[in-house]
């Protein structure tokens, strides 16, 4: 791999992340807002790695007795691309040698984050779990892939429910890992397919000065159904996720407080609380 390909610090680390492979556990919490890297390593016993570069933060240590890591990946699905992508080389790349290992190594990537809800039945502060992911970003069409790594019944679907634009990328549809899903949910939380938008305002149906191109897409999304499937909630991470995990062999799973609700047009006024509940909740059951 050309130096222009695989990029790393003068140190050595991994470009962006400014990691090296022994400082990565093979469970890895990834969180959008900085901060969140913070305080969720604050509830490790103990903290071997702390590093930080541009929006990326990043802490390995120990939760009752497990090595686990905490990665911050601002917002995005471009900024996703970059931490997977990187995490992967981390797992899978011999960097000093450039090549690919012989063995491949399967990292649990759990996204803990926020969005917004899409029915009025999901109150503000619940917990939503991704059951699966479509991607109005189109990040997952410039990779190589195999359509079998798709739903693509439910695609065709959404082209004959949803009145989806020519003018935006073909929508993608990715599921999770069954494994983490069973091991992360609960009874408390609700379940669907997660919208990942390219943006937070017009791609997601906010209107503030200008006028948006497709203001009837959120009541579409809200009125879609396929044998029991809903469209649950919007953010801007799990299409990424779920897709480069599926190509790259990896575990994902998306976990996120609804801290609006886009029918109701309710918002949060202090969800905190509900994130911080949400990041125990992954700790503990992923230290049973």
């Amino acid at each position: 791999m050309e130096k222009s390909e695989l990029v790393l610090q003068p140190d050595g680390s991994v470009y962006h992340l400014a990691l090296f492979p022994h400082e990565i556990a093979d469970t890895i919490i990834l969180v959008g807002d900085p901060e969140r890297s913070d305080w969720v390593s604050s509830f490790f016993d103990k903290i071997e790695v702390s590093r930080r570069n541009r929006e990326i933060i990043s802490y390995t240590g120990y939760y009752k007795n497990k090595r686990i890591s905490v990665v911050s990946t601002g917002m995005g699905t471009d900024n996703i691309d970059i931490v997977v992508n990187e995490l992967d080389a981390l797992a899978n790349i011999d960097l000093e040698k450039r090549e690919v290992k012989r063995e491949h190594k399967s990292l649990n990537l759990i996204r803990i984050g926020t969005s917004g809800a899409l029915h009025n039945k999901i109150d503000i502060n619940n917990v939503v779990i991704s059951e699966m992911a479509l991607g109005m970003d189109g990040l997952l069409h410039y990779y190589k892939h195999d359509s079998s790594i798709r739903e693509t019944d439910l695609e065709k679907a959404v082209l004959q429910k949803v009145n989806w634009p020519d003018t935006l990328p073909n929508p993608y549809i990715v599921s999770g890992d069954q494994g983490l899903f069973n091991k992360l949910n609960s009874d408390q939380f609700h379940k669907g397919i997660t919208v990942t938008a390219s943006g937070f305002y017009a791609p997601q149906g906010r209107v503030l000065r200008l006028p948006l191109a497709y203001p009837e897409l959120i009541n579409q999304f809200e009125n879609f159904e396929y044998q029991g499937h809903i469209l649950a909630n919007f953010e801007m991470e799990t299409s990424a996720l779920f897709g480069l995990a599926k190509l790259m062999g990896h575990r994902a799973c998306t976990l996120c407080v609804a801290i609006a609700n886009r029918v109701t047009k309710d918002f949060s006024e202090d969800y905190s609380q509900a994130i911080k509940n949400l990041a125990l909740h992954v700790l503990d059951k992923m230290t049973e």
